[in-house]
């Protein structure tokens, strides 16, 4: 869970940023890539590469909820680490690949892996968003992934913090602030988006995680 401040993430609101983020890109990985990774990191994070790998292919074609189910348990089996501890950073995005192959992350890095790996699944765009929230027992800002049905539906929430996937309406425990997605920033309300107020290149966190994706500078 991030340690920044709310005040800290709003303030990214209000600053504009001219690197457009890369449209559609890729989360699947050749095997001279995961072999090279594994040399690297180790075996275990060469498996999980590869087990990542093959959850895309094998959700590839069941429902909508099976795949939030699965990709939601996969991740959730992983390590929560703070970013200080974790990237020697106050606040690092770590891609999903970075994710997997150290093992751990923190709420961020739940949801971005989350997002990438449902949207190669088939999971349309405009169907997720990562929500900027303040979970409220613990008083601490907060990353999770949020999925609609319909564009007016309570959305559901992928949240690290619990095993189940439960709509907005339920997580009486998360204050929403903000959601973005690969396209648009939103302000939200009672766990939906209510006020369009730009695209997601705003947020220079965002724009460097996919600079970095699409360079495969993991």
């Amino acid at each position: 869970m991030s340690r920044l401040s709310m005040f800290t993430m709003l303030a990214l609101l209000s600053l504009t940023y001219t690197l457009t983020a890369a449209p559609g890109l890729t989360v699947i990985m050749s095997d001279s890539q995961i072999n090279k990774l594994g040399q690297q990191y180790g075996e275990m994070a060469m498996r999980r590469l590869r087990r990542w790998q093959d959850l895309m292919a094998e959700i590839a074609d069941v429902s909508e909820d099976e795949k939030l189910r699965r990709v939601n348990q996969f991740f959730n089996q992983l390590n929560f680490v703070d970013d200080i501890d974790h990237w020697q950073q106050k606040d690092y995005w770590a891609s999903p690949v970075e994710f997997l192959i150290t093992n751990g992350g923190d709420c961020e890095d739940f949801s971005i892996a989350k997002y990438y790996t449902l949207r190669q699944a088939g999971v349309p765009i405009e169907k997720l968003s990562i929500a900027y929230v303040k979970a409220l027992k613990l008083n601490q800002a907060h990353m999770v992934l949020t999925y609609y049905r319909t564009p007016k539906a309570t959305p559901l929430i992928l949240d690290n913090l619990i095993s189940d996937i439960k709509p907005a309406h339920q997580r009486t425990d998360l204050q929403h602030v903000y959601s973005f997605n690969g396209e648009n920033l939103w302000l939200s309300k009672k766990g939906r988006r209510s006020t369009l107020v730009g695209t997601s290149d705003q947020l220079k966190p965002w724009v460097q995680l996919q600079s970095r994706m699409e360079n495969q500078d993991y």
